[in-house]
């Protein structure tokens, strides 16, 4: 089946009492066990809902399974710490998402685990690289530079050298990448963006092979950052719009990225669908789109953050992002602002820098309220 329609159909479960289309919402934290194998329960991720979400993510990233977590935290907190113990090491991208960063940096040492971040080049990564370096951790596109880095080649470091790779891929989506059939082993969404996306739920998920998926979940169980079931169909009916929501998106942000980029009051845009983009090569041959997600500058002589977002009218100020509307927000306030001025200079998020979470909106719309705003 095509993604379109596995995100309709692929994991649904047919109610046998009552033929209906959709899953049904199995509310029981207490199921009959005897004689029942599985034995369900919410914390062992193991519930009918938590199953039929997972089935059907693991459809459109195309892995053997995978599990849901109750936030994306929960999810690369349980991965990581699966993959890692006192001693080990992890080599990560410098230019990622604050809260993984900040809990990089927070718990690591406590843990007795070390870390190294490296730019976005894969022959960084491989230079740092130890003998005890058991994780291999990246983003692509990354949050919030919209940095590309060739995922094979990642891959391809992994396997030479037996260290298990992960990737962030919630800015691209299952819909515009599919990291696992690149060779990448654990790929990770934070699903209040996109997988949800509208902006009210939270939730995480790691997809994988039934190995990795295993280890994973034997650890999850201790650390209990299961999914409850209502949030599980939520997520599930969410689910069946993803591509057409993903596909609009990635469509106005493209066309909003070539607006901004020759709009005299901006000084740099980021968004790999830009031909003039570092990494447009390689998103181009790693990416079918090029995602909904893009960061720009302002130019501070001619106007603050603070005075252009007060200015719109139709693009909202707020955090998260991939949800139906648009939405803006300043990094080094909201997403990174955990990281210290001097490291966020030094990655190039700077406190011009606004990130812009492109909806479903009509484009001329979209385009306007950027024109009014940047005129003000």
């Amino acid at each position: 089946m095509k993604k379109q329609t596995r995100c309709i159909h692929s994991g649904t479960h047919m109610d046998p009492a009552t033929g209906g289309v959709n899953t049904p919402i199995y509310t029981s934290s207490a199921f009959h066990y005897i004689d029942s194998g599985d034995q369900p329960y919410p914390r062992y991720f193991n519930i009918p809902n938590q199953k039929t979400v997972v089935e059907k993510l693991a459809a459109l990233e195309k892995t053997p399974t995978g599990m849901v977590f109750s936030s994306g935290m929960a999810a690369i907190s349980t991965l990581v710490i699966t993959l890692m113990k006192s001693g080990d090491h992890a080599v990560l991208m410098d230019d990622m998402y604050g809260g993984t960063h900040a809990f990089v940096t927070d718990l690591f040492e406590r843990l007795g685990m070390k870390h190294t971040f490296a730019d976005t080049d894969p022959a960084a990564v491989a230079a740092a690289v130890r003998d005890n370096t058991s994780l291999i951790y990246i983003e692509s596109p990354t949050n919030p530079l919209l940095n590309v880095i060739d995922i094979q080649k990642i891959a391809r470091i992994g396997k030479e050298t037996g260290i298990t790779t992960a990737i962030d891929n919630t800015f691209a989506s299952p819909v515009n990448q599919n990291p696992y059939e690149l060779g990448i082993d654990a790929v990770i969404h934070s699903g209040t963006k996109y997988l949800g996306g509208h902006s009210d739920l939270c939730c995480g998920a790691v997809l994988a092979d039934e190995e990795l998926s295993a280890r994973i979940h034997r650890t999850a169980a201790h650390l209990g950052g299961s999914l409850n079931a209502q949030t599980c169909y939520l997520l599930e009916r969410s689910l069946k719009t993803l591509y057409i929501r993903v596909a609009q998106q990635s469509r106005n942000a493209l066309d909003l990225s070539r607006y901004l980029s020759t709009h005299g009051a901006i000084d740099r845009v980021y968004y790999p669908g830009l031909e003039t983009h570092p990494g447009y090569d390689i998103a181009r041959r790693q990416m079918s789109g090029f995602g909904g997600m893009l960061s720009f500058e302002i130019n501070e002589s001619k106007m603050t953050n603070a005075g252009f977002m007060r200015a719109l009218r139709l693009i909202k100020p707020a955090m998260s992002l991939g949800g139906v509307e648009s939405t803006i927000c300043a990094p080094a306030l909201t997403s990174h602002k955990k990281i210290s001025r001097e490291a966020r200079e030094k990655l190039g998020i700077r406190d011009n820098l606004l990130r812009l979470s492109v909806g479903i909106e009509h484009i001329d719309d979209l385009t306007a309220d950027l024109e009014q705003a940047l005129a003000d």
